[in-house]
């Protein structure tokens, strides 16, 4: 599934919500539910720097394309982290680089995170746009 498609998905799914609370909500449930990162990868290395909460991300590339991974010991970062990694994974780098993030900002997900937590949102799309650039083939 390409960009756009998922970008569809998402906000449809998300729409058909009433509130952003409701929608974060939905997005907590499926953290709890999401296999925790593995324990050798919660390193200092992958630690995301400048949250509160512990928040560790990983890249890979294969076959051509962009995976991310992501966890926290909170369940509302490792939720919003977790939305942009699931979103980005199985994509070409070019496509990740053209793509804006900001088409969840109108879903009033993000209004909802203290200011701590849209900066963690931010350094991660940082992350997964650094490491689309270095594989940009």
């Amino acid at each position: 599934m390409n960009l756009a498609e998922k970008q569809n998905q998402i906000t449809a799914e998300l729409t058909a919500l009433k509130n952003g609370q409701d929608r974060l909500a939905l997005l907590v449930e499926k953290a709890k539910a999401s296999s925790p990162l593995a324990s050798e990868l919660r390193t200092v290395e992958n630690l995301i720097p400048g949250c509160l909460a512990k928040l560790w991300f990983t890249a890979e590339f294969r076959d051509g394309k962009c995976f991310y991974a992501c966890d926290s010991d909170s369940l509302v970062v490792k939720a919003i982290a977790g939305l942009l990694c699931d979103f980005y994974s199985d994509q070409l780098a070019f496509e990740i680089l053209a793509h804006n993030p900001g088409f969840l900002a109108p879903l009033g997900i993000t209004q909802h995170l203290t200011p701590n937590r849209r900066n963690a949102l931010a350094k991660v799309w940082e992350r997964i746009h650094e490491f689309a650039e270095v594989n940009v083939k």
